[in-house]
């Protein structure tokens, strides 16, 4: 009955790509800025290599390539989000390397991104980690310049 209460366990959160940390406010999109898909952060990737942030399980592919969702060993809901309005490019810049069901951890590559093509669709190539059922602020998070396996929580 009181489930809901209870400490969620808190598990490790990885940088899932190398580049420049963004707090979700500061993400040009009010959707996730004011974290309508739940807590987060971005980071604007300096490569094209997009690796699991979680260790768990990978529960969708977006026909669009341009986002996956993971659950967390622990029951986290992490939603990978690639670019800002990238669905609109219906995959064609994005390379998936993983299927769903497939178990994850920040060692696997989920994703190869051209973001060439993506600056070029006019479209901002933001990498967004959503915890789509609930979690912890990541907005005090004194980071700069992030590796991807890097430790963020």
């Amino acid at each position: 009955m009181f489930e809901r209460f209870k400490k969620k366990k808190t598990e490790a959160v990885f940088a899932p790509v190398d580049g420049h940390f963004v707090a979700l406010p500061d993400v040009a999109d009010p959707v996730f800025a004011q974290k309508m898909m739940g807590e987060g952060f971005g980071i604007q990737p300096t490569s094209a290599e997009i690796y699991a942030p979680i260790q768990g399980t990978v529960t969708t592919i977006f026909q669009t390539k341009h986002a996956i969702g993971l659950t967390g060993n622990s029951g986290s809901e992490v939603l990978i989000h690639i670019g800002l309005d990238t669905v609109e490019l219906n995959g064609e810049p994005f390379e998936v390397h993983v299927k769903e069901g497939q178990s994850v951890d920040e060692t696997t590559l989920l994703v190869t991104a051209d973001f060439e093509k993506v600056r070029a669709a006019g479209k901002a190539e933001v990498v967004l980690t959503l915890f789509t059922n609930g979690g912890e602020s990541f907005d005090s998070l004194n980071k700069n310049q992030v590796k991807h396996q890097e430790t963020l929580r």
